[in-house]
């Protein structure tokens, strides 16, 4: 399958992943430009085996995003793990049932908490500029495991606004900066992506050589993109993250409004 593409898909797949590893390390989204990019060059592949490609060109970027991120901020483990262990467990069950669950069903739903997560935070302008945490460390910690298992399973399953979902939980309910939160979300989007991987990869649905080729261009967007929002602190990633959930917004509501 991968010795059927042109060299200009190639080109043009690899510059969406750049793109979408430079983006999703700010402040996810990354599945926004690499997703559609996928589904437009292999028109005749089957949508599972696109979704489990994505998800392997994506991992890498997104590892070393938290790898970088980390040298950096030092998040609570123990709610970075009570969050990434049930998202890996969510996004793999998602995952199993990618190709059995009509997601087109879900796209309304979806459409309406992102433009709630854009007009929130909008509204909120010193939303998450400093770090004021909420809540007791058990509570914290209980919220974490709730937030992991459900957005891990959707993103297993269907996938846009992953990252604003866990963000705003994050931020709005736990009390994190917007960097920290960043920081957060790209730990467990490493675990919902492996999760996903592993079920897509046994079931055959990853085309290998394409989804390893991706995985390096994701890479170099994501050491750009993560300097960058490290730099720029809170406030870019803010500001970033509006753009990112508006642009979700604009997507999922053209999905769901042509599938009438």
């Amino acid at each position: 399958m991968f010795a059927d593409l042109t060299l200009a898909t190639v080109l043009f797949l690899i510059s969406a992943s750049f793109f979408a590893g430079f983006v999703d390390s700010i402040a996810g989204g990354g599945g926004l430009i690499q997703l559609p990019a996928l589904l437009i060059g292999l028109p005749k592949t089957d949508t599972v085996t696109v979704l489990g490609t994505n998800k392997l060109g994506s991992v890498f970027g997104t590892t070393t995003a938290a790898a970088l991120y980390r040298r950096q901020i030092k998040p609570d483990i123990k709610v970075l793990a009570a969050m990434a262990i049930p998202a890996f467990i969510g996004s793999a069950i998602g995952a199993s049932l990618a190709s059995r669950i009509p997601t087109q069903s879900m796209r309304p739903i979806v459409l309406v908490l992102l433009i709630v997560v854009a007009i929130y935070t909008w509204l909120k302008p010193d939303l998450g500029k400093i770090e004021l945490l909420r809540h007791a460390s058990k509570r914290r910690i209980q919220i974490s495991v709730a937030a992991g298992l459900v957005i891990g399973f959707y993103d297993g399953i269907f996938g846009p606004g992953t990252g604003s979902f866990l963000m705003l939980i994050m931020v709005a309910s736990l009390g994190y900066a917007f960097i920290t939160a960043s920081a957060i979300a790209k730990v467990v989007n490493v675990s919902t992506n492996v999760g996903a991987i592993m079920i897509f990869g046994l079931n055959g649905a990853i085309i290998w050589k394409l989804g390893l080729m991706l995985g390096a261009a994701n890479v170099a967007g994501a050491i750009i993109g993560s300097r960058l929002a490290i730099r720029g602190g809170s406030v870019l990633v803010r500001k970033v993250f509006l753009i990112v959930t508006v642009a979700l917004i604009i997507k999922v509501g053209i999905d769901t409004f042509s599938s009438f």
